[in-house]
């Protein structure tokens, strides 16, 4: 038998929004620690090209006192640092040699292809050094710094007007190593393409972590989620991680509470239908008794408003004893709940046989045909809880049904999307319930209004109770002919 499934939850939503939140707090943990890394790289870069600015003019001076005047006597035409300035005639104009100062001519090694140097006359006159530089004339003697790009290098450029042995030059000193100016390219290479994988791979690991992490907690929600209402036992904390476990063991003291207050209640409503079940029937057997003895006597005035009164008497302990017999039956329905391991094989076609016996001479006292139409079927079920269905609505149809009207009780089995059914059926042709109705009358203590007849408005609550209790949901609908109440219960059929 399939019994109810449980309830969906929120919890699942609150279990995803927790692991949602873990992984954007952890993600943008990942992506602050990439933009402070930026952050500092590029700080860094600007302090290492603060640094090399500061080496470029310490080497300006040092390159101004690198260029000597020669005379004609000391001239060397192979010596390549020599330069003729002026005229043509070698022997009309002085020459300048460049004596590297160990410092320059470290710097220029160690640079080797990303560095060079410019000498020029104060007019920017190229007198040495590299022909690509470009032409400044620094308009006082402090330095000025400009960038400059060739064959693809961004080179840090430092140009400053010196007065040396050879007269006033401008002198020049550029350095493609700068950080600064290869930040751009030297951030995505070596901060943010690391930074980006790293942040793909921990995206994945930090999700696979969080959902590991939080699985003892999903696990916990779905062992409530999958619980019987009616279920209060304590749930095991053992498997619960350590910050969990307080909840757990709050879960458990509300549980017991829980269970304590409905086992409280129960006993209430069983103890008080127990209680009024004894002195009813015995109260109920000597107005019988005596409304027996009021019939066979005479007719006099006297003696026939005594047997009235003692009619009235019995009606009223009649409708007390159904009362309280009602009472126990929802007493026990509410404790019997979802208790899958006492259902048995039950055998409708006898369980209709045996009702409808116990309804014969209340149908023939009031001229009813009380009809069976059975065929075999089985199901599963608490057969007692079936039994006390069939008598409600049987017990319905005869007491709201008029005189002379037609009662049917049915059982057979038949095919659905689902699988093979077995189901039960109760149809009279009596006044019905409206379609408006049908959903309130299964509520306790509800009776349609205008409704005829003595009643207390529970018996259809206790049969869709006990359908609750077997997995399944009563059909009601017009009966033959539309009029009348059809009620129907399927449940899942066995084979014989």
């Amino acid at each position: 038998m399939k019994w109810p499934p449980a309830e969906a939850s929120a919890a699942p939503g609150l279990i995803w929004g927790l692991q949602r939140r873990l992984l954007v707090l952890l993600l943008l943990t990942i992506a602050l620690i990439g933009a402070v890394s930026v952050v500092f790289h590029f700080q860094s870069a600007g302090a290492v090209a603060l640094q090399k600015d500061q080496r470029l003019l310490r080497l300006v001076p040092l390159l101004a006192d690198s260029v000597v005047v020669m005379n004609a006597a000391e001239r060397n035409p192979s010596t390549p640092e020599e330069l003729t300035i002026g005229a043509t005639d070698r022997t009309q104009a002085p020459a300048l040699a460049l004596l590297l100062a160990p410092p320059v001519e470290e710097f220029l090694q160690e640079h080797k292809g990303t560095s060079a140097f410019g000498v020029f006359d104060a007019r920017g006159g190229l007198l040495l050094g590299e022909r690509w530089l470009p032409t400044v004339l620094p308009g006082s003697d402090d330095p000025e710094f400009l960038s400059v790009v060739e064959s693809g290098v961004t080179y840090r450029v430092v140009a400053q007007r010196m007065r040396s042995t050879a007269g006033e030059l401008i002198v020049m000193l550029a350095d493609g190593s700068d950080a600064q100016q290869h930040w751009a390219s030297s951030v995505f290479t070596r901060v943010l393409l690391p930074n980006l994988l790293l942040f793909a791979v921990a995206s994945g690991l930090v999700a696979w972590v969080v959902a590991r992490a939080l699985r003892p907690l999903i696990d916990l929600n779905q062992a409530v989620e999958r619980r019987s209402p009616r279920d209060l036992s304590p749930i095991s904390a053992e498997s619960a991680p350590a910050e969990v476990q307080p909840l757990v063991a709050s879960l458990n003291r509300l549980f017991g509470l829980v269970n304590a207050q409905t086992e409280a209640q129960r006993r209430f409503v069983a103890d008080a239908a127990h209680q009024l079940r004894t002195p009813l029937a015995g109260l109920q057997s000597q107005v019988e008794a005596w409304a027996q003895a009021a019939r066979s006597m005479g007719s006099g005035d006297l003696l026939s408003l005594r047997a009235d009164q003692v009619l009235r008497l019995r009606d009223a302990t009649r409708r007390t004893s159904q009362l309280a017999n009602q009472l126990l039956a929802l007493s026990r329905v509410d404790a019997m709940g979802g208790d899958e391991q006492a259902v048995q094989q039950v055998d409708l076609a006898e369980l209709c046989e045996n009702i409808l016996g116990l309804f014969l001479d209340a149908a023939s006292s009031k001229q009813m045909d009380l009809g069976l139409e059975i065929e075999p079927a089985q199901t599963l079920g608490h057969a007692w809880l079936l039994r006390e269905l069939l008598i409600n609505l049987v017990d319905n149809a005869v007491k709201y049904t008029p005189p002379g009207g037609r009662i049917t009780l049915r059982c057979g089995r038949s095919q659905s999307p689902t699988g093979p059914q077995a189901w039960i059926e109760v149809e009279d042709d009596g006044p019905g319930i409206p379609a408006s109705e049908r959903l309130r009358v299964l509520q306790r203590f509800y009776r349609v209004p205008g409704t005829a007849g003595e009643g207390n408005g529970l018996g259809l609550a206790i049969v869709d109770e006990i359908a609750r209790v077997h997995g399944t949901h009563l059909h009601l609908d017009t009966g033959a002919l539309g009029r009348g109440l059809r009620v129907r219960m399927a449940l899942d059929a066995i084979a014989h």
